[in-house]
């Protein structure tokens, strides 16, 4: 008989992991505390945007193999492996995780185990996390010793995390016996029956796999800014020089897009924690690249600024600077710790007038950027500007039309932030084109960048 699922927490990483074991043919029970989102899951809608898991939702509900609820004492009833999906944030005045939702949510679950069950964790979490979690659940279940604890991290692109979870490129099994990992096995059948790779292991590595590839992949951005700036200095392109560096199968070809550096929930957190985790047990110092690739990181925002100003001719005061972008990274809605909107309000503070167009984070914009005018389209963004920024890689923006913005722009001077517009189009429609690490490319008719 297959197990009963629940998902506790039920944000980007719950509703996800809910509705996709849910597609792998497991009854799941998603839980959480926010009634109004229990409410939207419920009805089979989403309180945030993800590409593909609306529609999965809305069928799983309507089959009956996924609901919702807040009652922890029925999920602990019901269900045999319990996933622990709550966030993990940064302290407010810290660098470390704040595990008060997961301990929460641990709380919470433990009275009512009272028969032998597995509780993972998929949230990214210090390293100890899951042995302090065994003491606590198993000293408050009713099941006791009969309780235990895994870790099976996530590995989810925002914008791709359907595809991420039904489709993985590996699975980690964090266990302390030889039960846990059978459990295991039985949830992920399907996928591992096609092949996918898995990589069982104790639970203290697999907490450290997570937080090492999110760092890994935050120091990978980071060099390539840093090189981007000396690229400037030195009057080299670095999107060519990142161009052959992706031939190397030594380096890869992920994660070498320079421009205005990584934000989101995941990344800046993680590599914070994982420092701040390393410096309690006394091995800082063998990371202090991290910190490095923090600041790199944050270094990269404040040249977009520059940039930026530059081109409204050393001062922002009396500009207007049309923004493409809100959302950290494409396909999601996600605002938290945006680069795009970082960038924004430095120059608002600056002085300027903006206005920023996103294709699905306005409504985030709003609610947390109430003083920035959020723009209806693109070309409203752009309207009056002094200088465009391009600071979100949505497709919308790589595929318009230059000569639209041009004919609604106050100036024809464009600032890409993620280097991946096509300078000649724009050149051609009479912009002067700006980018991180890159040479000053002037209109093809100079004449026209101040119509």
């Amino acid at each position: 008989m297959s197990p009963y699922i629940t998902v506790i927490g039920t944000g980007y990483l719950g509703a996800t992991h809910a509705a996709c074991m849910a597609e792998l043919g497991f009854r799941v029970l998603g839980v959480d505390v926010d009634q109004q989102k229990l409410a939207k899951l419920a009805a089979g809608e989403l309180p945030f945007y993800e590409p593909e898991l609306a529609e999965l939702v809305a069928r799983h509900v309507a089959s009956g193999r996924l609901s919702f609820t807040d009652s922890y004492e029925h999920a602990a009833e019901v269900g045999d492996v319990h996933f622990l999906c709550v966030g993990t944030p940064q302290q407010p005045n810290t660098d470390g995780a704040d595990l008060s939702y997961l301990n929460a949510a641990a709380d919470r679950l433990a009275p009512g185990l009272q028969r032998p069950c597995l509780v993972v964790g998929k949230s990214t979490v210090p390293v100890g996390t899951a042995d302090a979690l065994t003491r606590r659940i198993q000293a408050a279940a009713p099941a006791g010793t009969g309780v235990e604890v895994a870790w099976n991290p996530e590995f989810l692109r925002e914008g791709y995390a359907v595809a991420d979870t039904l489709a993985p490129d590996r699975l980690v099994f964090g266990v302390q016996s030889p039960g846990g990992e059978r459990a295991l096995r039985d949830v992920y059948a399907s996928l591992l029956a096609e092949g996918t790779p898995v990589v069982t292991t104790d639970v203290r590595t697999a907490e450290l796999i997570k937080a090492s590839a999110n760092s890994f992949l935050a120091t990978k951005i980071s060099f390539i800014n840093a090189i981007a700036e000396l690229c400037e200095a030195a009057g080299a392109d670095v999107v060519k020089l990142a161009e052959a560096l992706r031939y190397d199968p030594r380096i890869g070809d992920r994660f070498l897009s320079p421009g205005v550096g990584f934000g989101g929930g995941c990344l800046p957190k993680d590599i914070r924690a994982l420092l701040a985790r390393a410096n309690e047990l006394g091995v800082g110092s063998a990371l202090r690249f991290l910190d490095d690739a923090d600041r790199t990181n944050l270094r990269a925002r404040r040249r977009v600024v520059d940039l930026a100003r530059q081109e409204c001719g050393g001062s922002f005061a009396g500009r207007r600077v049309g923004v493409l972008g809100a959302a950290f990274k494409p396909n999601s809605d996600d605002i938290r710790d945006s680069p795009a909107l970082a960038v924004a309000a430095a120059i608002q503070a600056a002085g300027a007038e903006i206005a920023v167009y996103d294709p699905q984070a306005n409504d985030n914009a709003r609610k947390h950027f109430p003083t920035m005018d959020i723009a209806l389209s693109a070309v409203d963004a752009a309207r009056g500007a002094h200088v465009l920024l391009h600071l979100t890689e949505w497709p919308e923006f790589a595929g318009a039309d230059p000569a639209e913005f041009a004919a609604v722009a106050a100036e024809r001077r464009i600032v890409d932030g993620r280097n991946t517009l096509d300078p000649a189009r724009w050149q051609a429609a009479g912009w002067r084109f700006r980018a991180p690490g890159r040479p000053q490319l002037d209109a093809l008719n100079p004449e026209e960048v101040n119509p």
